[in-house]
């Protein structure tokens, strides 16, 4: 018998792990930034990587580990003396560091992040404070070739209080060659005194074209068709994480549901309302990722409409006849402010009814109500 292989926090189902993926799309400003840093012999021993979900923050991460990992320390010297600065921070596949870090097992690299239950089958909702100590007995001991050693956080995020407090002792006294990469989807959240420690990089969201060169390289023949890819592009909003994941969990036909029910609002019928809460909630049980895709997606069209009400037209079209949608339910900056606050709103409600385990179906049914309702106060008439 096969045994499953453990739920990685850090991975995207279907998708490969950014340990595996040695193309990085649309970041080479914050490649360039950390290579002359490298190269002036000014690395940091704390490297805050930010930006939204699913734009390359990982892939970096672990680009800088493996470039780290697999050349000479600066002034370091070889047998033909001091090597050239690197212009890239592209490592040979074949690389024995290359290989080792891909199957976890390379020992001057520590991957800090959040830990499964003691079944090993579901993941803990915050890196506590004994991952933290296991860092520090990472730290402790010598490395084996006296050069670097690495420790990824995939997400700073994710760390509780008492994570937090001891991981900042790593970086206050940080080892001799230590380099800490913290990966952060919302840097607010981390510990000021921790930001304080670290150099940042800031990534942005992929333009269209590193967007879809990223979309074909991760999920290679089964990347979507040039119709689906341009929707996907539209509702991605520069992360190739969201793009895979709708490609994947058949997001563009599950917006054009929520569209369509949308183009019949105000007082839309219930049954398709109702039908396609069920449906999604039914399937959320054996598959999460389609409520939080169905989730992520009403989110995207609230926003829209709220920018189409604010700016005085429709984003461009993800779907046809969406920005004619769009401009009627949201025809004026009053109208965008109402959707703006519905969103904050529907976000709190989904927020608090997932934390008390509330029916997904009960859950969607009173999204889609609330948004319904709305549509009644905001439509051009």
């Amino acid at each position: 018998m096969i045994e499953a292989e453990p739920p990685e926090p850090d991975r995207i189902e279907g998708a490969p792990h950014p340990r595996m993926t040695q193309r990085l799309f649309g970041q080479v400003r914050a490649e360039a930034e950390f290579l002359a840093a490298l190269a002036g012999n000014r690395l940091h021993h704390g490297w805050l990587i930010t930006g939204p979900r699913g734009i390359g923050k990982a892939t970096l991460a672990w680009r800088i580990a493996r470039h780290l990992l697999a050349a000479p320390a600066t002034g370091e010297a070889g047998l033909f003396g001091a090597p050239e600065p690197a212009q890239s921070l592209d490592v040979a596949p074949d690389h024995p560091v290359v290989r080792r870090m891909a199957a976890l097992s390379e020992p001057r690299l520590f991957l800090l992040r959040r830990p499964t239950d003691e079944k090993g089958e579901k993941l803990r909702t915050e890196i506590t404070v004994d991952e933290v100590r296991k860092l520090s007995s990472f730290f402790g001991l010598s490395a084996a070739d006296g050069g670097r050693r690495v420790a990824i956080v995939d997400a700073a995020d994710d760390l509780n209080t008492s994570a937090a407090n001891a991981l900042l002792k790593q970086l206050e006294e940080p080892p001799r060659g230590a380099v800490l990469l913290l990966v952060a989807h919302q840097p607010a959240r981390v510990l000021p005194t921790i930001r304080s420690r670290c150099r940042t990089l800031r990534l942005q969201p992929l333009g269209a074209d590193a967007l879809h060169a990223a979309l074909s390289a991760a999920l290679g023949p089964d990347a979507p068709d040039p119709e689906a890819a341009r929707t996907i592009a539209a509702l991605a909003e520069g992360s190739v994480g969201t793009a895979v994941e709708l490609a994947l969990q058949d997001g563009v036909a599950l917006y054009g549901r929520l569209v369509a029910l949308m183009d019949a609002m105000p007082n839309a019928p219930r049954a398709p309302l109702i039908a396609l809460a069920e449906e999604v909630a039914s399937g959320g049980a054996k598959d999460p990722h389609r409520l939080r895709m169905i989730l992520t997606l009403t989110d995207r069209l609230l926003v829209r409409l709220a920018r189409t009400g604010a700016e005085g037209s429709p984003p461009p079209e993800a779907l046809p006849q969406e920005g004619r949608i769009l401009c009627r339910l949201s025809p004026d900056p009053a109208a965008g402010r109402k959707w703006a606050d519905l969103t904050a709103d529907i976000t709190d409600r989904v927020r608090r009814g997932r934390a008390v385990n509330l029916d997904p179906a009960t859950l969607l049914v009173d999204m889609l109500l609330r948004i319904d309702a709305a549509a009644g106060s905001s439509a051009q008439r």
